[in-house]
C-alpha cells in the first residue's frame, strides 16, 4: 500500500493512536486529524474529555512519535447544528437521542472525507471496533468488531453507503487488551490513558445542565408534571420529563408495591407514564430515518435488531423497507425507546438502521 494516503481521525485516545500506528506499519502514507468540536470552550471541565484540549495535545504527541503530519479541523459550527441542537431537540420532545450516531454520520466522517479529499487522501480511518470487508469492491460490508465488549457497529448504521469503499477500521480484529499492548510496545503516550465515559459536550455528566442553558426559560421539558399510570391514575410529580427515559426505574420514588418503570413520555401533557415490566413490553417497533448499507432484505424477512448500545440483538420480522420500517419481535421487548437507534443485522453484518419512532403493541406489530 506504499504511497496510498489515508487520513486518520485521532481523538487523543489509545484506540485512534493505535489505528494510526497500524496503518503506518502497513505502509500507508498516514495523515492524522483531530476534530475541534464544542468541547474547546476553555473551561477546565472540558480539557480532560476525549475531544478536549488534552486530546489535541496527546494526538499531536502520538503523531510526532509516528512521524506523521497532524492537523486540527474546526468543525464546531457543524457539530453544534447536527449533534448538540439535535440532542437538545430530542429531549425537548420527550425522546432519548444517540449523539454519537449523529456525530459519526453527520459531522465526523463527512468532514474527514472532505478534508481528506483536499489533502489528496485515498481513504479515511478511525479507531472504531468494527470490521469492514473490501473483498467485493462494489459492495463493501460492515461487520461487528471481534471484541464483543467493545463492538461499536451500533453507532455507524447511518453512514452514507457510498462512503464504505473508502473506510478503514484497523482495530476491528483486535481486542482492547491487544490494542493497549500494542500502544505500550510502541511507547505511545496514550497507552494507559483512561477511557472517557461522559458525552463529550456534557463534561459535568448531567445533560440537564446543557438543556437548561439551551432551552427557553420555563421550557415544558424542565417544568414539573405528573407521574401517572397508563389508565391515568396519578402517582406523584416530577421536576421535568427530560429527566426520564423509557425503561428507567430510578427516580420514580417508592411505595408502589411492585417495581415500576417509565413506559412512555407524553411531552404534550408533561406526563411520565409508568407501569410494570409487562406493561412496558412491546410487540414491535416503528423505525424512521432508515439508512441501508446494503440492499434491503425483502418484506417479511427475518433479521436481528439491536435496540440499545449494550443490548443484545433480538429476532424480528420486517414488514416494510421504505423510509419507515415496521418490525414485529419474536418475543416482546422492554424499553423500546423513541429516539434511540435500531440497528439491523444479518449474523455479524450490519445491514442498516434507523431511529426508533414508537413502540408498538402486539396488534399493531402484526
Amino acid at each position: 500500500m506504499s504511497g496510498r494516503r489515508i487520513l486518520v481521525a485521532m481523538s487523543g485516545g489509545v484506540d485512534s493512536s493505535v489505528a494510526a500506528a497500524l496503518l503506518v506499519q502497513q505502509g500507508y502514507d498516514v495523515v492524522g486529524a483531530t476534530m475541534k468540536t464544542f468541547c474547546y470552550s476553555g473551561a477546565q471541565a472540558h480539557s480532560k474529555t476525549c475531544c478536549g484540549l488534552d486530546g489535541i495535545t496527546d494526538a499531536r504527541r502520538v503523531a510526532d512519535t509516528l512521524g506523521i503530519p497532524h492537523y486540527v479541523f474546526d468543525v464546531e459550527e457543524d457539530f453544534t447544528r447536527d449533534v448538540i441542537d439535535d440532542f437538545v431537540s430530542e429531549y425537548a420532545r420527550g425522546r432519548t437521542p444517540n449523539p454519537c450516531v449523529r456525530c459519526n454520520s453527520n459531522t465526523k466522517f463527512p468532514e474527514l472525507m472532505e478534508r481528506g479529499r483536499l489533502l489528496g487522501c485515498h481513504g479515511i480511518a478511525s479507531g472504531h471496533y468494527v470490521r469492514i470487508d473490501h473483498s467485493n469492491p462494489s459492495a463493501p460490508a460492515l461487520y461487528r468488531g471481534i471484541d464483543a465488549s467493545k463492538d461499536q457497529s451500533y453507532f455507524l448504521w447511518a453512514l452514507p453507503p457510498e462512503m464504505l469503499p473508502l473506510l478503514h477500521f484497523p482495530l476491528g480484529d483486535l481486542t482492547k487488551t491487544q490494542v493497549r499492548a500494542q500502544a505500550r510496545a510502541l511507547g505511545l503516550v496514550t497507552a494507559d490513558k483512561p477511557e472517557s465515559q461522559e458525552i463529550c459536550f456534557v463534561p459535568t455528566g448531567n445533560y440537564r445542565d446543557l438543556l437548561e442553558k439551551r432551552l427557553a426559560t420555563r421550557h415544558p421539558a424542565l417544568e414539573p408534571g405528573l407521574i401517572v399510570t397508563r389508565d391515568g391514575t396519578v402517582l406523584g410529580e416530577h421536576s421535568g420529563y427530560a429527566n426520564f427515559t423509557v425503561g428507567q426505574r430510578k427516580g420514580l420514588g417508592g411505595g408502589f408495591g411492585q417495581p415500576l418503570y417509565v413506559i412512555e413520555i407524553r411531552a404534550d401533557s408533561r406526563e411520565v407514564v409508568v407501569g410494570t415490566a409487562e406493561e412496558g413490553a412491546s410487540g414491535g417497533v416503528e423505525i424512521g430515518e432508515v439508512n441501508w448499507l446494503t440492499t434491503p432484505p425483502p418484506v417479511d424477512s427475518p433479521l436481528r435488531v439491536q435496540l440499545r448500545y449494550r443490548a443484545s440483538a433480538v429476532q424480528a420480522t420486517m414488514h416494510s423497507t421504505g423510509g419507515r420500517v415496521v418490525l414485529s419481535f419474536d418475543e416482546p421487548q422492554r424499553a423500546v425507546t423513541p429516539g434511540q437507534s435500531a440497528v439491523f443485522f444479518e449474523g455479524e453484518r450490519v445491514l442498516g438502521g434507523g431511529r426508533i419512532e414508537r413502540a408498538l403493541v402486539s396488534s399493531e406489530a402484526c
